[in-house]
């Protein structure tokens, strides 16, 4: 179990703390909502959630196979409704992988990146699809 605590500063912006690691990190309301985007917004941090548990799951598993994934890049982005309630309904992720579809654990890693702990946990209504670059 990991507990996160934080606190409301006003001018809708929040810090909240990482206990186990004492990482601090600020949010703050988007523009489009009445904020000054000046961090993340919660919803940022949910899109922002998805890309590194799909890289960091493709990581583990590459690892148990002797393989280091070291240069993987990943891009997400995050789509918002325009009607009621605002709601993420989109988070379109993007992984340029180090190595070549001919590897032999591509197939495993491409698998692996649909099936991340934060993909399975969020609302089955939000698309999620996943692309992966291989390098040449």
């Amino acid at each position: 179990m990991v507990k996160i605590t934080g606190e409301y500063h006003g001018d809708l912006h929040c810090t909240a703390t990482h206990e186990p690691s004492g990482n601090v990190l600020d949010t703050d309301a988007p523009k489009d909502n009445q904020g000054r985007g000046a961090a993340f917004s919660p919803t940022d941090l949910t899109a922002t959630s998805l890309a590194t548990c799909i890289a960091t799951t493709m990581a583990i598993v590459a690892r148990k196979h002797g393989l280091e994934l070291r240069g993987l890049r990943y891009e997400v982005t995050k789509e918002m409704s325009t009607d009621a309630p605002r709601r993420i309904v989109r988070l379109a992720t993007q992984v340029w992988m180090p190595i070549p579809e001919s590897h032999p654990l591509s197939a495993t890693l491409a698998a692996v990146a649909a099936n991340c702990p934060v993909h399975h946990s969020l609302h089955p209504s939000i698309e999620k699809p996943v692309t992966v670059h291989w390098s040449k």
